[in-house]
């Protein structure tokens, strides 16, 4: 699809924008809704059944918990598209134009660096357990091809196959930052926003969870 930017004139060639491509970790997310899921069930029946500073107990811990499984869990995502890359992690939102990215890499955790700063992509978790099964897999078809020869077994179309997930989302990164680089849209520097709405309930939660505890 395409869409006009406000200053070009009529009839001026548009350069195609698309729609977000969305990282996020399915393995965090199914966590976080079973860890909420429980949350609700035993803060909910010490709200209702709950005698005396108990339900008040069970209300400050839920403002507590329930803001850091969030941010841990569902919260955290990566959005790319031809201007900037956009990471969402846990406690801050942060806005990259390609032009300030400076690499992309996968080590033990999957990072961006930019403007002489790292930051970590929450979103997309390395898997040692996942490089390892990549790993045997290659073994295996190296075995069933000992002279180097095409293995009736391997498909060397598929890329993604050969690379564990975390590293091939990294290296869609590195090869989308390098292509849309250059791009007028895609300069800029840095922003990081802290998110406020994740952070103030869970002081919140912790403070009166604090007061009610020392209390009791």
């Amino acid at each position: 699809m395409t869409s006009s930017s406000p200053g070009r004139q009529p009839g001026e060639p548009t350069e195609p924008t698309y729609a977000d491509r969305v990282f996020r970790s399915p393995g965090a997310l199914a966590g976080g809704v079973l860890v909420l899921l429980l949350a609700a069930w035993v803060g909910g029946d010490a709200l209702i059944r709950g005698e005396g500073r108990t339900p008040w107990v069970a209300l400050a811990g839920l403002f507590f918990v329930v803001p850091l499984v969030v941010a841990y869990t569902l919260r955290p995502a990566v959005f790319a598209n031809d201007d900037r890359l956009l990471i969402r992690n846990p406690f801050r939102t942060i806005t990259l134009p390609w032009a300030a990215v400076d690499g992309v890499r996968a080590g033990y955790s999957s990072e961006v660096l930019a403007g002489g700063k790292k930051y970590q992509l929450w979103a997309v978790p390395v898997s040692l357990r996942q490089r390892k099964r990549v790993a045997r897999q290659q073994a295996k078809q190296a075995h069933d091809d000992p002279y180097g020869r095409t293995s009736v077994t391997a498909d060397v179309t598929d890329a993604q196959a050969r690379r564990a997930p975390a590293d091939q989302t990294v290296e869609d990164l590195r090869e989308q930052a390098e292509r849309c680089a250059a791009r007028p849209t895609a300069q800029g520097d840095p922003e990081v926003r802290w998110a406020y709405e994740i952070i103030a309930p869970c002081v919140v939660g912790a403070v009166a969870l604090t007061v009610l505890l020392a209390t009791g």
